[in-house]
């Protein structure tokens, strides 16, 4: 058969499941989106590169398979970047396709040529320049291999101008195998065994044992292996802000995040224990603060899919390169086969007590004092499942998305997270401007569901020419803005490090957003002056997207907060 290289992608992609694919046409792509009209594929036109990514990354994050985004040479590569970076740094499979300049004119500073490939490099899993159509062949189902085994990252696939036209003859389509590519330094299944075995006589032999869940254990499987292991090994459980939604936050076992801005309970748990299980996790900064006072007593099991993240922080006294979903359950089965330890009261008590305390400070921070007439955020966000349960929505039929700054936090620490990749945010590299196209690629890949994103005035001004997308698509996504007139946590780093010397974290204006919004033909809602603004935000009579502000101090402070060169359990609160 004889295909053009943009056949063999259209092709390849619908062969991989893919149905819907996010970006902006130009003139090195244009042969691509000429056959894209034909291949049945729905392509979401974005209004800039980098919603595309995030776009991508919605539907990534909530269905655990890899996403599709499209961009041109030159500009629309280098806009895409940022979005693919944020990818790289959270483990989220995505596969980017960018057009190039013809091969002839790579290196002659061509129209609209840029490097991607190198430019790309060092913020991909993997990236790779085609040069004749018949590489396409085994270059795109090699990048599904590689963005969705192991540990999850995004691949770019640089296609130019010329090799899409390029028509090729062969004789089969290759063979697309869905199992996971095996990880080179996986560890074999005796060792598995062995390690394991050890574990489980370590977890059984600590009085203060704490679990640390990361995003490598945010997935329904490591899900279901964890609620095995807490039935049979009473511990208290903390996760990092990618691992929110790893155990249920209403769960007894569940003290918190950890970390600058981790609870009371979660912190201190990991200060005083003298054992901690962590799982998927890497120990990043934010997270541990200063490593010699995050858990100085403790024991460490380290279970990662990521070899380099063993022993790169902290020594682990064991550990397992292996998937979480795999060894948890293995786990909890030894342990409830194991007889009962003795020291098993203790581990009850100390339960008992860190759950009292998550309990204790929780209400203290959720509840705390309003200032002057403003909405206290924190109860806002708590109680947001309770008032879209007034227009007709259960808890489970909401997915959160945020962007990056107090709010994000805010979400981190009081939205009531019930279950796996329901709650999406950008994590490690922080990035203003996720939540709304993050959001519409979770409506897109959950359409049943209202995806809920949470803004600031400050990041909702990133990507708000999404709006635009939104209400193209008419999805039923809330967009819930807290308005305060800066950049809020910027603005509070400078109260309490530089003297309140606020330097650029003060708008001079603020625009009218609910008249933008409006102008983008979005319903709006004003939370502060409609006592039933939820019912319209939330609406289960349809689907079409919201757009509600809501107004708070600028002195609102996240707290817990740790100060740079403070140990986490020195936060103020």
């Amino acid at each position: 058969m004889k295909k053009t290289g943009s056949q063999i992608i259209t092709e390849l992609l619908k062969m991989h499941g893919i149905t819907t694919v996010a970006g902006i046409p130009g003139g090195s792509i244009l042969p691509l989106y000429d056959e894209l009209t034909r291949s049945g594929i729905s392509h979401v036109l974005v209004r800039q590169e980098q919603s595309a990514g995030f776009i991508a990354q919605g539907i990534a994050r909530t269905t655990g398979k890899p996403a599709v985004c499209f961009a041109t040479s030159g500009p629309g590569a280098m806009n895409l970047l940022t979005s693919i970076a944020d990818a790289k740094c959270d483990s989220i499979p995505i596969i980017a396709i960018t057009g190039q300049v013809n091969l002839p004119l790579i290196g002659t500073d061509a129209f609209q040529e840029a490097d991607t490939f190198g430019l790309s490099f060092p913020i991909t899993k993997h990236s790779v320049m085609v040069k004749s159509a018949s590489e396409l062949l085994e270059v795109i189902p090699m990048a599904f291999k590689i963005a969705s085994s192991g540990r999850p990252g995004p691949v770019l696939i640089d296609v130019p101008r010329n090799v899409q036209l390029e028509e090729v003859e062969f004789s089969e389509w290759p063979k697309i195998n869905s199992k996971k590519l095996e990880t080179k330094f996986h560890s074999d299944k005796k060792e598995m065994a062995d390690i394991l075995n050890r574990m489980a006589d370590a977890l059984l032999a600590s009085k203060k044992p704490v679990l640390y869940l990361g995003g490598g254990s945010n997935n329904p499987s490591s899900a279901k292996g964890f609620s095995s292991l807490l039935k049979v090994y009473d511990a208290p459980v903390v996760s990092s802000l990618m691992g929110i939604g790893s155990v249920s936050c209403t769960s007894e076992n569940y003290l918190g995040m950890v970390g600058m801005h981790g609870s009371v309970a979660a912190n201190e748990a990991m200060y005083e224990s003298d054992l901690v299980l962590a799982c998927g996790v890497r120990f990043d900064d934010r997270a541990i603060g200063i490593a010699g006072k995050f858990c100085p007593k403790a024991k460490i099991l380290h279970i990662d899919i990521d070899a380099a993240e063993i022993n790169k922080i902290y020594s682990a006294d064991l550990s397992l390169v292996c998937d979480v979903e795999s060894s948890i359950p293995v786990l909890a089965e030894m342990i409830s086969e194991k007889k009962n330890s003795t020291l098993k009261e203790n581990r009850i008590t100390w339960l008992k007590k860190m759950a009292a305390k998550r309990k204790k400070t929780f209400s203290e921070e959720c509840g705390r004092d309003k200032k002057s007439d403003f909405v206290n955020p924190r109860k806002f966000i708590a109680d947001i499942p309770l008032e879209a349960k007034k227009a007709g929505l259960k808890p489970e039929d909401l997915i959160i998305t945020t962007d990056v700054g107090q709010h994000q936090m805010f979400a981190a620490q009081y939205y009531p997270v019930l279950s796996p990749r329901t709650f999406l945010t950008s994590g490690s590299l922080g990035t203003m401007g996720f939540g709304l196209p993050a959001a519409i690629g979770s409506a897109i890949a959950n359409p049943k569901k209202r995806t809920v994103c949470l803004s600031g005035d400050g990041s909702i001004m990133m990507n708000i020419q999404e709006l635009a997308t939104l209400s193209e698509l008419n999805l039923p996504v809330t967009v819930i803005i807290f308005v305060n007139g800066t950049l809020g946590m910027v603005y509070q780093q400078q109260k309490y490090i530089f003297e309140k010397n606020y330097s650029a974290s003060i708008f001079g204006k603020n625009p009218d957003l609910l008249q933008i919004a409006k102008g983008f033909n979005i319903e709006t809602v004003d939370a502060d002056k409609d006592e039933n603004w939820a019912q319209k935000a939330f609406s289960k009579s349809d689907n079409r997207p919201r757009f509600v502000i809501v107004r708070v101090s600028p002195e609102e402070d996240v707290l817990p907060y740790v100060k740079a060169g403070k140990a986490n359990i020195e936060s103020i609160h």
